[in-house]
């Protein structure tokens, strides 16, 4: 144990009482307080399933025990008080379904049981292990491979510890520090920002703002801009249309009273978008099903003068919930799902989708839609089953540039479990119809991973999937989701990218009409990391907080003009892993000018020193280190970088070979 660790247990179970038993007792896991527990839907139960049925494993009862729902983690603080942790474990009978867990235990960082997947039917697993001299316990259930995440429902029946010292009790994180602020303000003087390469379709209408941040007004001008393009000097908009098949290189100029820069943008016409992964706004967590037109339209705005545009954002997509619906709380959404003609219609609270997209067009942004395959959207409002030709057509009438397809009721219309092939008929329907229509529209397989998506992602015109469930609020996942990503790292390319789903940092929205937005669940630390990791792992960096709570904290994780251009490298690269424990790694990005990206990664509870050795990673010499958040130079390093990481934290430094 490094003097790091050591020293932040010392502190953590000084806590702790000090009892210590004279005789071994028993302390069931039932019987401590589970309010600590974070799990994927519900609470955890005492002495019942997940569901609320007795505990019953393969068909064998079990009186006392806890049920979850995975994923579940429990941390306790045992301050070397146990000798053994004992239990029967297994897939509850309630999950009725096509589920599968994960049972493990991590002893102070390290891995000491995995039971690998327990499926339904599958007989009660029996477990004794060892715990003398272990400080901190992380009780998890994990999905297993390929399970429908609704059956996941597993049981620690039985389960319970050999006391001899000090009892366990529920770790409780450290009060987290300040929201200090790491990113240096912009200054006046113009900065060019964004990819440098963006893909376009020959014939097709082609909208670019230019990011740029720095004082207003700035005179915008581009050299080898095709004829067939158009650049607004005053607002920084590349329009018209996309020219014949080929490369061209364009040289952006920026200037104002304060100084100049300028840029390289190589647009490719031809066959592939999304050359960098895409960036952009989505309401979902900010407005839910109470979305409306005007709401839209102050997004755009609220993009613009935020600076979130300057640095890259540009999609502002509509979630779920503009379409009409059977039945809602709210009558100016309730309706017929499609007019005399098939048309799918929008709710009252979308008036004119056309004049929509035509506000955000004119500010240089982008807009998305949503739909579903199934007969009904996830929030139950009409979707494109059985009118799939129609409704891609009017999605580009409407002038939609992005579409999320999320699999929601489709899982209705096929079997249980799916074939593969009924897993991807939906998106090999949608995806050459979209390719068909005569504009860019971005085709996002929102279908949770099922069936390694990554795999044929790519061959159903798709520019991006979701290769796991919903983040929702589960955000101590952050770090196991990034390690799920990397490692398909192999499934992702310039046009083809992995989707761990939205950034939600800052502020969301209420939860019901009347109420008050709070923050996400993320303290300052887990917010810098979770922008570090996304952007590692060249991941779509979709924000989807609420626009009208940004403060300066949140903007200057969402805006560091250097992090999100490690995401934006046209190598396109998802970092790769190189493992310290369980619970802590580096990852490692080759970047197009030869640097790497590096970040130390911290998933630990407790404060961890780590070090990054150029002989491991396979770099050659002394490396040039730069503080990515600070955006700040620390010097050569001649072996290795090593820093303390704090608990949830990412260190992120960009290195390059000294010369």
């Amino acid at each position: 144990m490094n003097h790091a660790r050591a020293f932040a247990l010392l502190l953590v179970f000084s806590l702790v009482s000090p009892l210590h038993l004279s005789a071994a007792e028993t302390i069931w896991l039932d019987q401590l307080d589970l309010s600590t527990v974070r799990q994927g839907t519900g609470a955890p139960q005492v002495n019942r399933s997940a569901r609320g049925t007795p505990l019953r494993i393969a068909g064998q009862s079990f009186a006392r025990g806890v049920g979850t729902h995975s994923n579940s983690n429990y941390r306790l603080l045992l301050a070397g008080g146990c000798e053994r942790f004992l239990a029967t474990i297994g897939l509850d009978d309630c999950a009725e379904g096509p589920g599968a867990v994960v049972f493990s235990l991590l002893a102070d960082g390290k891995k000491i049981y995995d039971s690998g997947p327990l499926k339904n039917g599958d007989a009660p697993r029996t477990i004794d292990v060892d715990l003398r001299g272990v400080q901190l316990l992380l009780l998890s259930v994990l999905h297993g491979p390929g399970a429908r995440t609704a059956f996941n429902h597993g049981d620690w029946a039985e389960a319970r510890f050999i006391v001899t010292g000090a009892k366990p009790v529920p770790f409780v994180a450290p009060p987290h520090g300040p929201a200090e602020i790491l990113t240096p303000k912009p200054g006046p003087e113009p900065h060019l920002n964004g990819p440098r390469v963006y893909g376009a379709r020959p014939g097709h209408p082609f909208l670019f703002r230019i990011p740029t941040q720095g004082a207003r007004p700035i005179e915008f001008s581009a050299e080898g801009l095709p004829p067939s393009l158009h650049l607004d000097a005053a607002a920084g908009i590349i329009s018209g249309t996309t020219p014949d098949r080929g490369d061209y290189t364009v040289t952006l100029h920026a200037g104002n009273g304060h100084g100049r820069d300028s840029r390289i943008l190589k647009i490719v016409a031809g066959d592939t978008l999304a050359l960098t992964p895409s960036m952009g706004w989505n309401d979902w967590y900010a407005h839910t099903d109470r979305v409306t037109d005007a709401m839209m339209r102050a997004a755009a705005d609220l993009m613009i003068s935020s600076g979130l545009a300057d640095v890259g954002y540009d999609y502002v997509n509509i979630d779920d919930c503009w379409s009409n619906a059977p039945t809602h709380r709210d009558p100016q959404r309730v309706g017929p799902a499609r007019d005399a003609a098939g048309n799918i219609l929008p709710n009252r609270r979308f008036p004119d989708m056309k004049a929509l997209t035509d506000y955000i067009h004119a500010r240089g942004l982008k807009a998305g839609i949503y739909s579903s395959p199934g007969e009904l959207t996830c929030a139950k409002f009409a979707s494109s089953w059985g009118h799939e030709a129609q409704d891609a057509a009017q999605f580009a009438a409407w002038g939609f540039d992005f579409l999320k397809y999320d699999w929601c009721s489709y899982r209705l219309k096929v079997g249980s479990p799916p074939s593969l092939d009924e897993m991807q008929r939906p998106y090999r329907l949608m995806g050459p119809l979209l390719r068909q229509q005569n504009r860019d529209i971005l085709f996002n397989l929102c279908q949770y991973g099922i069936g390694d998506v990554w795999k044929w992602g790519a061959d159903v015109d798709g520019h991006s999937w979701r290769t796991g469930g919903d983040l929702g609020y589960e955000l101590d996942r952050l770090f196991s989701v990034a390690l799920k990503n990397a490692s398909l790292r192999d499934y992702q390319k310039p046009g083809s990218w992995n989707d761990p789903d939205y950034l939600q940092i800052g502020f969301m929205g209420p939860n019901k009409p009347g109420e008050k937005g709070k923050p996400f669940a993320l303290n300052p630390t887990e917010q810098y990391a979770f922008m570090s990791l996304w952007s590692l792992m060249a991941a779509p960096l979709f924000y989807s907080g609420d626009l009208t709570a940004l403060d300066e904290f949140t903007l200057n994780v969402l805006c560091n003009r250097e992090v999100i251009a490690i995401d934006q490298d046209p190598l396109g690269e998802c970092a790769r892993v190189v493992k310290v424990d369980e619970e802590c790694f580096l990852m490692v990005k080759l970047l197009e000018d030869g640097s790497h990206a590096v970040g130390l990664c911290n998933g630990s509870e407790i404060p961890q020193r780590l070090a990054a050795r150029w002989t491991e990673l396979g770099f050659a010499g002394a490396q040039l280190v730069r503080d990515v958040w600070r955006q700040k130079d620390l010097g050569p390093f001649a072996t290795e970088f090593a820093a303390e990481v704090p608990r949830h934290g990412v260190v992120l430094i960009r290195v390059q070979a000294q010369k």
